[in-house]
């Protein structure tokens, strides 16, 4: 029997992320409606859609070897497993989330300490819980089948701990943030057990150097350009490199072509920079991996 790797794809608000960050990784994942083991291009891998709250529990116990979840949710639920690596990605962009105290926006609670005697719904539980316990705090917490928000707007509960990547939607539904209990994002989890089959650890690894280097890649891009000889050392000054930037001589001229790897952040200031330092047919290309 050949070698498989069982791997857990986050279902819910992750999974369209997930699966178009494994695309740009290297691999196409085809999930079906009402089907939860969605087709992967690789013979090697078996998918299941998991939610990502109970990822850590499958892993823990064997039935997955690998798979993507929160921090949060591995916390939530005290998963026995390894961090292979870090994946700040969410549902809606490359930044990490945070698990918030809100409260109406008339709400006498000003701080965690006036949630003593009061009522607070989550879907983290156990992690509030500790958190409130941790302070010495008495307060009832109560579990959240969604619409969280909502409760607290309705006034079923006095505060919500509730995960939020701008804060945009709590504002929009008249409440505020008290304060931030944790910050999370995505990891790619093991079995501790798998880790230790030699073909599941190498293919576990290079699963999370792709994934790594994929997200490395939206951050980046790379800038081509030309140069005339005798501005070069100006041009080299203004120019952010990773170590130091590509030269090489077109032909029969006296123009150097050079390229470099730059944050996109850093793009739109540094193309007038580099314009004005001489350089002339800038392109800039967008990055599908970076491998450091």
């Amino acid at each position: 029997m050949s070698n498989i790797l069982k791997l857990g794809i986050p279902k819910g608000s992750l999974e369209e992320a997930t699966k178009s960050l494994f695309a740009q990784a290297g691999w196409s994942i085809n999930a079906r409606s009402r089907n939860y083991f969605p087709s992967i291009d690789d013979a090697e891998i078996h998918c299941s859609l998991v939610r990502a709250q109970e990822m850590g529990h499958y892993i823990t116990n064997g039935v997955l070897d690998a798979g993507l979840t929160g921090q949060d949710w591995l916390a939530e639920t005290n998963a026995e497993v390894a961090v292979v690596a870090d994946l700040v990605y969410s549902k809606a962009s490359d930044q990490k989330c945070r698990w918030v105290l809100v409260v109406k926006n008339n709400s006498e609670i000003k701080s965690v300490e006036d949630l003593e005697g009061k009522r607070v719904a989550t879907e983290l539980v156990n992690f509030t819980k500790q958190y409130l316990a941790h302070r010495n705090i008495n307060a009832i917490v109560e579990f959240s089948w969604g619409a969280t928000e909502a409760k607290v707007v309705e006034g079923l509960a006095d505060a919500a701990v509730e995960i939020t990547e701008t804060g945009s939607t709590i504002k929009a539904h008249g409440l505020r943030i008290v304060c931030d209990l944790l910050e999370t994002h995505t990891v790619f989890v093991a079995n501790k057990t798998a880790l230790q089959d030699a073909w599941k650890k190498q293919k576990i690894e290079q699963i999370a150097l792709l994934l790594q280097s994929a997200l490395m890649g939206r951050e980046k891009a790379l800038l081509k350009m030309n140069v005339p000889k005798s501005r070069l050392d100006e041009l080299v000054k203004q120019l952010p490199s990773l170590h130091a930037p590509t030269i090489n001589r077109l032909y029969g001229d006296d123009w150097l072509a050079v390229e470099t790897v730059v944050s996109k952040k850093e793009v739109r200031k540094i193309i007038p920079t580099l314009k004005a330092a001489g350089a002339e047919g800038i392109l800039e290309f967008e990055l599908r991996k970076m491998v450091l």
